[in-house]
C-alpha cells in the first residue's frame, strides 16, 4: 500500500510506502490525515494504516529536478494526443529522426497516432508538410517527481480530503 505524502502547504510532495510513512509519523515529523486498511499493530500502540500524511515542516521541493524521458512519460505530457491530427495516441515518434542525429529528449519525442507514426516513417515534419500542434518542452514541476501517479487532473485539489478525514 502506498501513502500520499502532503507537504505542510497541502501541497503532494512524494508518494511513499506506508512503512516509510509509519516511521515519519512515529518520528514525529507528519501526522495522518487519512487512514485505510487494516490498522497496523504494534507491542505499545495501535496506529491506523497512513493513505495520506502531512509533514510539519516545510520542505522546499526541488524544482531542479528534471525527469527522465520515457515512453509513458512523454504520453502523459501530451496528454495521449498525437502532436500531428489530434487522435488518440499509444506511440511516440521522433521530431527529427534517429537516423538523422535525432536524439532521445524531451524537445524530440511526441506522442502520435499509429497511422502518422507510419506515414511520416524516416521524414521530418516539415519534409511531410505538417505542423506540430505544439512546441515539444520538458515537463516541470513536482508532479513529474510522483512516479506513482498516472494521470494528474487539473481540478484535483489538495484541499479535497477523503471524507473520512474531514
Amino acid at each position: 500500500m502506498r501513502t500520499l505524502v502532503l507537504n505542510a502547504g497541502y501541497e503532494p510532495l512524494a508518494v511513499v510506502s506506508f512503512r516509510r510513512a509509519l516511521v515519519l509519523v512515529l518520528a514525529g515529523k507528519a501526522s495522518i490525515v487519512a487512514e485505510d486498511g487494516d490498522p497496523v499493530v504494534g507491542p505499545r500502540d495501535v496506529l491506523g494504516r497512513p493513505s495520506v500524511i502531512l509533514l510539519n515542516r516545510y520542505i522546499r521541493p526541488r524544482r531542479t529536478h528534471t525527469a527522465t524521458v520515457s515512453r509513458r512519460g512523454v504520453l502523459r505530457r501530451d496528454g495521449h494526443l498525437c502532436a500531428y491530427c489530434g487522435k488518440t495516441a499509444h506511440t511516440i515518434d521522433h521530431v527529427l529522426p534517429k537516423s538523422r542525429g535525432g536524439q532521445d529528449t524531451w524537445e524530440n519525442l511526441v506522442a502520435c497516432c499509429l497511422r502518422c507514426n507510419n506515414v511520416k516513417g524516416d521524414h521530418t515534419p516539415g519534409e511531410m508538410g505538417w505542423k506540430l500542434r505544439f512546441t515539444p518542452q520538458t515537463p516541470v514541476g513536482t508532479v513529474w517527481q510522483i512516479k506513482e501517479l498516472e494521470k494528474p487532473t487539473a481540478q484535483w485539489s489538495p484541499f479535497l480530503l477523503p471524507e473520512s478525514a474531514a
